[in-house]
């Protein structure tokens, strides 16, 4: 109870000053380490050829987005197919498959980081240095840029007084450079933040080398043990992008259970803090970006109750649950850190989109992989850093057309009506979803041969749920144990990467922008007011509604099952 309380309390006081820092950083205005990064800055923007100061329609930042992600892909793909030609390589990794190397890709440049490769042994030094950490370093401020786009549009773009002063109002509306937005924030808020922590955690004995590791005799003779390798490398760099930039994938295949990447109970401290800072800070963000503080109270004071609400009962279910105990309680957790903690790592990075563990997931009791498996089905407490904002715009809007249906008012959002066409964008994301997670889940469990479990029975379908629900979420993790490095799991997950990232990304930006362009009618007696705790408490009912309604027989089938027939025993 002592680490739940200090990390969300650590959350909270280093959050709210980073929020300010950030949203600082997102208006583009003067700072005082502009002497510092525009020499860093500039020479990117000539090299794009464009200026900070050039807005773009939604169509625009859209486009720039998903042209730097193709570019990113064809590059980074390429390179995991060809390591094992390239220099730093000196384990010797060999070149990926087409297929690993498509889900490889696309998993980074999605922000998911989920591995279907074993850790180190697959990847060269380059492949982690200039593609995975290059991808999670510039992923999540894309994310980012994309929900500041969003919030410039819900509150009428950079241009919204001069547009509604001349009348207008059917002109594209500005929401900023999308270059500026991800290089501004990628240099002045994330790259110093992470070498604070690559630091903190190298003083805690994290590898950070660029030496192939040392080969280890064994000391008995009599033991039947060959020499092993002991792989090292720059791994406190990696481990503070992944934790920070809600990304997850580690440098060792067990990721953050392994010593060398989580040795002590500090770095545990640490890594476990980095796992929701940056998105709290996110959330703080909100109000001195947008100006409206008690907009950015809804979301924080929303986002914060169902956190604490899920770890806590995540760390209750770990600790108490009689299938817990029945099922071995320390089984595939480390004993250097015990249950509990274990327990709020898992449910963190699956609140966070971050993916990343310190415990083995298919390990965890039931009822803790039912929170794990609902985290990610709502996305939205906290969620990637970008992401989870953009999801939480989604259930806004859901929510604000529900209360208007019951309230027979016409829905409306800060004075702008939300009419057919949102309602048909928003549709598009409610039931992408449950098609995509529920269909190849039915697909991959009915076909002999693809699911590659280790579980049978209720378990199995648990095991195959969380792989995708994983991917779609831009997660990461998994329950451990799954045979996923099959031309299947690589092709079909990369698919549901994509789709879980690219329309969640987008189309909240086209709904703003869309919102945006509609004159703003003032508020009266009579509009909805969604800055209350009355509508925050309506919009959390909202997503639980949505997310049980919509999982509930694969939920009760899986981990609901799975706790009941470990109780009955």
């Amino acid at each position: 109870m002592s680490e739940f309380l200090l990390v969300f309390a650590l959350a909270v006081g280093l959050g709210w000053p980073l929020g300010r820092y950030l949203a600082a950083v997102m208006r583009g205005a003067p700072m005082r380490g502009d002497g510092l990064f525009l020499p860093l800055e500039r020479p990117l923007y000539a090299l794009i050829g464009t200026k900070p100061e050039r807005g773009m329609s939604w169509r625009g930042y859209a486009g720039a987005f998903l042209l730097s992600n193709l570019v990113l892909a064809i590059v980074v793909w390429l390179m995991l197919m060809s390591q094992a030609w390239l220099p730093l390589n000196p384990n010797g990794a060999p070149n990926m498959s087409w297929d690993l190397a498509l889900h490889t890709m696309v998993s980074f440049l999605t922000n998911t980081n989920q591995q279907h490769y074993s850790g180190q042994a697959q990847l060269s030094y380059l492949s982690h240095m200039m593609g995975i950490v290059t991808l999670q370093v510039i992923t999540p401020m894309m994310g980012l840029a994309l929900a500041v786009a969003t919030l410039r549009g819900l509150f009428g773009g950079r241009d919204a007084q001069a547009r509604q002063a001349d009348g207008q109002d059917r002109m594209p509306v500005d929401v900023g450079n999308y270059w500026a937005d991800v290089i501004r924030p990628a240099l002045r808020f994330m790259l110093p933040l992470c070498l604070l922590w690559s630091v903190l955690l190298t003083s805690q004995g994290v590898p950070a080398t660029l030496a192939g590791g040392p080969t280890v005799a064994p000391v008995d003779a009599t033991v039947e043990m060959k020499e092993q390798k002991i792989p090292l490398g720059p791994v406190s760099p990696m481990v503070a992008i992944k934790q920070l930039g809600t990304n997850g994938g580690g440098w060792y295949g067990p990721n953050s259970a392994v010593p060398l990447e989580n040795p002590t109970p500090l770095s545990n401290l640490l890594e476990t803090l980095a796992l929701i800072l940056v998105p709290v800070s996110v959330a703080f963000m909100v109000g001195p970006l947008t100006g409206r503080r008690r907009f950015a109270a809804l979301v924080f004071g929303t986002m914060l109750t169902m956190s604490v609400a899920s770890a806590g009962f995540a760390v209750w279910s770990e600790a108490n649950s009689s299938t817990s105990r029945d099922i071995a309680l320390m089984e595939g957790k480390e004993v250097r850190f015990g249950a509990e903690p274990s327990a709020l790592w898992a449910a963190l990075t699956t609140q966070t989109s971050n993916g990343s563990v310190n415990a083995m997931h298919d390990s965890l009791a039931p009822l803790t992989g039912l929170v794990a498996i609902g985290d990610m089905l709502i996305n939205a407490i906290w969620g990637g850093i970008g992401c989870g904002l953009q999801q939480f715009v989604v259930y806004l809007l859901l929510g604000v057309f529900l209360a208007g249906l019951m309230t027979g008012r016409t829905p409306e959002l800060f004075g702008r009506k939300i009419e057919a066409p949102e309602v048909k964008l928003l549709a598009v994301l409610v039931l992408l979803q449950p098609l995509i997670l529920l269909g190849l889940t039915a697909i991959t469990l009915s076909a002999p041969g693809l699911t590659g479990n280790s579980n049978p029975g209720f378990h199995a379908i648990s095991q195959v749920f969380y792989e995708y629900t994983s991917a779609f979420a831009n997660n990461g993790s998994g329950f451990e144990g799954l045979g996923d490095a099959t031309v299947w799991w690589n092709v079909s997950c990369a698919v549901v990467l994509a789709l879980g990232r690219y329309p969640a990304l987008v189309i909240p930006l086209a709904i703003a922008a869309m919102l945006a362009r509609k004159r703003q009618a003032p508020e009266s007696t009579g509009s909805l007011q969604i800055e209350t705790p009355t509508f925050a408490l309506t919009l959390i009912a909202v997503i639980v509604t949505l997310t049980l309604l919509q999982f509930m027989p694969v939920l009760v089938l899986g981990p609901v099952a799975d706790h009941l027939a470990l109780a009955a025993r």
